[in-house]
């Protein structure tokens, strides 16, 4: 490696990330902890295993690519990176086509494991009472829940299903399944984590779910309707508490919460709100910029502290272009990330 090469690096990881070491063979290599900063999944193309991670500094400074081969000796990761989890010392990235659950040290991104058995294209993932609760919903097949144990990563038990099993979370170490896919359905399932038996079923009263996530040890469900759209708050006891309505927001999706605000989408449009506000916020807060096709707007968005990542998908067949906004709406970073970013998740 040539001095002047080396010394840019040096300085660079030394600002941003911090450098644990540095081999002494004829392949140098910087050895990258990645702990204080961003992963943004990259699906990849379905048929392909060119699923990657791209990780950023938290200041937006530095990137690196391929996470997973570069730090795999090139091994490729898999088809379809759904979704990114974390528990311990351990990241999970779901590999929903590969039929996968690919583990890694998150410090270094070393894989450590895998979980394959009772997999049949997971969705999403969850942790509670030191299990692992995956969803899988094969297109005209099986869905279902599989429960594996953090432990060993040993499979515990299925919970058939006859709708949609889509988004997983959990609130007061209990887990929440979205009965909803493609903004089509209204019931989230309720799975007591003490006996991993359905507790209880919630139908929301109006709206169609499309995303579920959870803050605070209560649920939140976001549901489109063709005028008006909503934000259910469910406790961790399978109650709704509090109902939001986004009057003349239609199709409202894509929720997330950050620092007491909501978060969230309706076509092109980005809002937020305080998470105790009782009216709907009569401008977005701001509008993305059109992508090659309507499929590709938007396609990645999440709220990681006070940053905000969006996704344009870039038609599916090129790298994504991802933009970064503060929470007051003005863009901070733009950059490429790897083909189909979906999401955006704080190490």
């Amino acid at each position: 490696m040539k001095l002047n090469k080396l010394l840019h690096l040096l300085f660079a990881f030394t600002l941003l990330l911090g450098v644990a070491s540095c081999s002494n063979d004829n392949n140098d290599e910087l050895v990258i902890n990645y702990g204080n900063g961003i992963f943004i999944s990259n699906e990849g193309n379905f048929g392909k295993p060119n699923a990657e991670v791209t990780f950023v500094t938290a200041d937006l400074n530095f990137k690196q690519d391929n996470l997973f081969s570069t730090n795999n000796g090139g091994a490729k990761l898999g088809d379809v990176l759904q979704m990114m989890a974390f528990n311990g010392q351990n990241a999970y990235l779901l590999l929903n086509n590969s039929n996968k659950i690919q583990i890694v040290d998150r410090s270094n991104f070393k894989a450590n494991g895998e979980i394959t058995a009772e997999l049949n294209q997971p969705r999403y993932m969850a942790f509670a009472n030191n299990n692992i609760y995956v969803t899988n919903d094969k297109y005209g097949g099986d869905k279902f829940v599989s429960i594996y144990k953090v432990a060993d990563r040993s499979f515990v038990k299925k919970i058939p299903f006859t709708d949609a099993a889509e988004r997983i979370v959990e609130a007061g170490n209990n887990i929440f399944v979205q009965n909803a896919s493609f903004g089509f359905g209204n019931k989230i399932t309720y799975i007591n984590t003490s006996t991993n038996d359905i507790q209880s079923v919630i139908t929301l009263p109006n709206g169609n779910i499309n995303k579920i996530v959870s803050s605070n040890q209560n649920v939140y469900a976001i549901a489109a309707g063709t005028a008006d759209s909503y934000i259910y708050q469910i406790s961790s006891a399978g109650s709704i508490t509090k109902t939001t309505t986004l009057t003349g927001i239609a199709n409202a999706k894509n929720l997330e919460i950050s620092n007491g605000k909501f978060y969230f989408t309706s076509g092109k449009n980005v809002y937020t709100m305080d998470m105790s506000a009782t009216t709907t916020p009569t401008a977005p807060l701001f509008t993305v910029a059109s992508s090659i096709d309507q499929y590709s707007d938007l396609y990645g968005f999440s709220v990681v502290g006070d940053k905000i990542f969006t996704s344009d998908a870039n038609g599916f067949t090129q790298d994504s272009k991802i933009v970064v906004y503060s929470t007051s709406g003005s863009i901070i970073r733009s950059f490429a990330a790897g083909i189909s970013s979906n999401g955006a998740y704080w190490n």
